[in-house]
């Protein structure tokens, strides 16, 4: 008889090196977005901030540098999110990037 060494294809994750490392596709990012509300009114949500990163200063500087109103709300799946009112998805973005707590490339920009 004729001995046959016959591998059976398991699940594999494509993936799963990348997860692990510190490639590209796998960097977290922080998601800035618009949330319109009723009329002219909208909202400017930041979510996806390193949790070492204090949200209550960073909130505080945003409200001051930007002269909005604005605080953190605790959610269940997201995390920490800052609200911010009105439309200030580039002023966040810019903010961000001068102040050293994420790099352009982390930044995503969501709405219309």
């Amino acid at each position: 008889m004729v001995e046959l060494d016959l591998q059976i294809p398991t699940a594999f994750d494509p993936f799963a090196e990348a997860k692990d490392s510190g490639a590209p596709g796998a960097k977290e990012y922080v998601h800035i977005r618009i949330q319109q509300r009723n009329g002219k009114k909208s909202l400017t949500t930041v979510q996806g901030l390193r949790k070492e990163f204090s949200y209550e200063k960073i909130l505080k500087d945003v409200k001051k540098e930007f002269c909005c109103n604005g605080n953190v709300v605790q959610d269940k799946e997201l995390g920490k999110v800052i609200q911010l009112q009105g439309d200030q998805r580039k002023n966040v973005s810019q903010f961000l990037i001068s102040a050293g707590i994420v790099k352009k490339d982390q930044i995503k920009i969501h709405g219309f």
